[in-house]
């Protein structure tokens, strides 16, 4: 008896076993009922009061963590050449948040090996560690995102009608942070992370509708002014952000300096007047 013959008696006997194909988990997109809607569901409406760097700064460190926590956010726009890229970076756990963008834009190699990851994925996020060499090159910004703790990297982008990076986003993040289901978020939340970073820049490109405070507080001191509006008192901003409760306190006496105000519900206040922080 031939195999072929040996099958159909089986199935005819009822005794055959079909197992199917095993599907990867990445493979499989995630349902929505296993998604936290509510959070989506916010950030997606917070991402359209976002005008301006401050605002974008506060979305992304604030509410955005409760859908992807992140270390580290890189915003780049480009034509789709590595080397003519315009990054920049947002981060918590680092004193100058700003060098993770400008080392990822001195980095074509980290940018060469995301972008072709990303295409041969047809469009789809990359998650990736920062050791890969073959995506990530093993350069300056793989190395920076490791001294800070941020060893895995969850990115997608926008692209245009001839397949060329338009806008691309680079979330570090701790190890075992990110899997299938923040790639699908990152999917969903991609359109309005992206269109709020083009009015940021936008808004700072044209002309304010009220002058700036004189003196800009830095990225540092806009995160500990948007605990404040929350609230919170020096030792809870302090745990919030990993620091101390005295250097919180030295952070809120410059925000107040630079505010030209005397207390913090003043500080807030004048935060809204001038549109650095928004409602």
């Amino acid at each position: 008896m031939t195999g072929e013959q040996m099958q159909r008696d089986a199935v005819h006997e009822g005794r055959a076993q079909v197992t199917p194909a095993p599907v990867s988990s990445a493979a499989r997109p995630t349902a929505l009922d296993e998604i936290p809607l509510e959070a989506l569901l916010l950030n997606l409406d917070s991402a359209l009061r976002v005008y301006a760097r401050p605002h974008f700064f506060l979305w992304a460190q604030g509410l955005l963590q409760s859908l992807i926590r992140h270390e580290v956010l890189v915003c780049a726009l480009g034509n789709g050449d590595a080397q003519n890229l315009r990054a920049e970076s947002f981060a918590t756990l680092a004193p100058d948040g700003a060098v993770f963008g400008e080392l990822f834009q001195r980095d074509s190699a980290a940018a060469r090996g995301l972008f072709k990851a990303w295409k041969e994925r047809r469009f789809h996020p990359v998650i990736c560690d920062t050791r890969d060499r073959a995506t990530l090159g093993g350069g300056a910004f793989a190395q920076e995102l490791q001294r800070v703790g941020a060893t895995q990297v969850l990115a997608h982008g926008v692209c245009d009608a001839a397949g060329q990076v338009g806008g691309f986003y680079i979330f570090g993040c701790r190890a075992g942070a990110v899997g299938p289901k923040e790639a699908y978020l990152v999917q969903l939340a991609l359109p309005s992370l992206h269109m709020a970073w083009l009015r940021a820049l936008a808004g700072a490109a044209g002309k304010p509708q009220r002058a700036a405070p004189a003196g800009a507080l830095s990225s540092r001191e806009l995160e500990v002014l948007h605990w404040i509006h929350l609230g919170k008192s020096n030792f809870e901003t302090g745990a919030i952000l990993r620091i101390s409760p005295l250097t919180v306190k030295n952070h809120v006496q410059k925000i107040l300096r630079k505010l030209n105000v005397v207390n913090r519900t003043q500080a807030v206040s004048k935060a809204f007047e001038t549109r650095v922080l928004i409602p």
